[in-house]
């Protein structure tokens, strides 16, 4: 096995370049070919020995995604948890989404690459605030976006993604007052979709608020005529200009179908690899913000080649929950599955 390799990818500390060079906190320097290339080998022969998978997010660097079993959204990753045989799930995004494949799969080991790559929606939605909150009204009925901790789905009646949330809303109890967390703008336009009436905690994903109707409308005018694809986090004058809004997982379809050949993308920028493999005819755009060429998720990118390679080599940081939590957990996200689940037609 190659040993030794260096991080390029450093929040909150300085590191040094193969030359010795510095780098700046938070700057991830690419790893050369022939580095990924014995990294990824090391990666699928461990991965052969533990009999483990790998799932990766959309938002994961693109050499993540090319070694991984399963790249997806996180619907499709979760119900990768949930059918895998595999004994070991190393799970390539942030830790919420790691803690699902390990209440799917309690008896399994689940591994993430970066113990501390976390998510702001997660981190905005407290459990004990939304205890408080649910307190206030017995009639509340919660819905909680996958991207929450355990703790709060635990307290929650169904868990839903973005690419299922319209869907579930629409078969939710007539009788019963919404509470959609932690994402206010994904339920915000959930609510246009349905046109049910919610209870919004205030929360966001930092990366995609950065989207802005100025940037957005100067990126519209710099390429006319190409259809832009944007996702619910985003807020509503930037949903307003798109013509489409869906998941990440939906994008790929969306663009698959649509004869243009430059598509516009407002979405964490991780993204145009996934739709690069998967539609090779077409050239997509990274959405820019007010400050930057693209939007990038710190938390996402913690996740590297090389953690990766070490956590399958260590067996950690091992994901572990409460046989409490896991089994309150679970029934919101079975809910979810069963709901998202395509009924065969009579």
């Amino acid at each position: 096995m190659t040993t030794g390799y260096f991080r390029p990818y450093v929040l909150g500390m300085v590191a040094l370049t193969e030359n010795g060079a510095p780098v700046a906190p938070g700057v991830r320097i690419p790893l050369p070919p022939a580095r990924i290339d014995a990294l990824s080998r090391d990666i699928l022969e461990l991965k052969r020995r533990l009999n483990a998978v790998i799932l990766a997010h959309n938002y994961q660097v693109p050499e993540i995604q090319d070694v991984a079993d399963f790249v997806g959204d996180s619907l499709g990753l979760a119900r990768q948890a949930a059918r895998t045989n595999a004994e070991v799930i190393v799970f390539c995004g942030v830790h919420f989404m790691a803690e699902t494949a390990k209440i799917l799969n309690p008896r399994k080991t689940v591994l993430l690459p970066d113990r501390d790559a976390g998510c702001s929606l997660e981190e905005s939605c407290p459990a004990d605030q939304l205890a408080a909150l649910q307190a206030t009204n017995p009639n509340f009925y919660t819905i909680a976006y996958v991207n929450c901790s355990a703790a709060v789905k635990a307290l929650s009646d169904v868990i839903c993604t973005s690419g299922n949330a319209v869907n579930l809303v629409r078969a939710c109890p007539a009788d019963r007052d919404l509470l959609f967390v932690p994402d206010e703008n994904l339920g915000s336009w959930v609510m246009e979709q349905t046109g049910r009436p919610m209870t919004l905690w205030k929360g966001n994903c930092y990366v995609h608020v950065e989207f802005t109707h100025a940037a957005i409308s100067k990126l519209r005018r710099a390429y006319p005529g190409a259809p832009l694809v944007v996702h619910p986090e985003c807020v509503k004058a930037v949903r307003l200009l798109a013509d489409e809004v869906c998941s990440t997982e939906k994008m790929i379809d969306y663009c698959r179908q649509t004869p243009a050949k430059t598509i516009l993308i407002a979405t964490e920028a991780g993204m145009l690899h996934r739709l690069k493999k998967s539609c090779p005819g077409q050239e997509f755009v990274a959405a820019p913000t007010d400050t930057c060429q693209c939007a990038e998720c710190k938390f996402m990118k913690m996740n590297t080649l090389e953690k990766l390679y070490d956590c399958l080599i260590n067996r950690r940081p091992q994901v572990e929950l409460s046989e409490e939590i896991m089994a309150k957990a679970r029934l919101p996200i079975e809910r979810m599955l069963e709901m998202s689940t395509p009924r065969p037609q009579p």
